[in-house]
């Protein structure tokens, strides 16, 4: 499958007031979202939500992305002897022994239906992974989803992790995190 169009991509901010007419990714909550929700998100500073698009058509969205704060935190886990692990599997000085860790959650992640399985989702990773790496803009050490069942494949091979042997939290997703610190290996 042809990649080409990612080199004529761009990542950008949704910007004021702008409305995404027209998006399809193949899941009604996801479309409804960016066409009818991401701004009043943005406004009540729940989430901001990204965009990427066509070089020659800016308001051509080939995927999105929905980001907030989150925080990895002690309440995640089944067993605070679960969490020690993960501290220490993180590499976190014994010093730093925090109850929470912070994180940018990606509330919502959708690629057009025309353009999935083309690297588009990975682009977009990519691009928050730096986002918060380079100047460490917010002291973000995860980014954070809470991963559709058949969406774990795809965070997986683009480094995510479970972040539980198992969820309490829904029948249809699983909370993954991806470790900002392990791109400075």
């Amino acid at each position: 499958m042809s990649t080409e169009f990612l080199k004529s991509s761009f990542v950008r901010r949704l910007d004021d007031d702008e409305i995404v007419p027209v998006f399809d990714c193949g899941d009604a909550d996801l479309n409804e979202f960016i066409t009818c929700e991401a701004q009043a998100y943005k406004k009540s500073k729940l989430a901001v939500t990204y965009v990427m698009s066509n070089l020659a058509n800016p308001i051509d969205v080939i995927a999105f992305c929905s980001l907030a704060n989150d925080r990895v935190s002690l309440s995640d886990f089944d067993s605070k002897t679960e969490f020690n692990r993960f501290r220490k599997h993180s590499g976190f000085p014994q010093h730093k022994r925090l109850k929470s860790y912070p994180a940018v959650k990606i509330c919502r992640l959708g690629v057009d239906v025309s353009k999935k399985g083309r690297s588009a989702g990975t682009k977009l990773l990519d691009f928050i992974k730096t986002y918060f790496t380079v100047d460490n803009k917010t002291g973000c050490r995860f980014l954070t989803v809470d991963a559709y069942l058949d969406a774990i494949p795809f965070y997986e091979k683009n480094g995510f992790s479970l972040l539980t042997a198992e969820d309490e939290q829904s029948a249809y997703t699983r909370l993954m995190y991806f470790d900002l610190d392990s791109l400075a290996e």
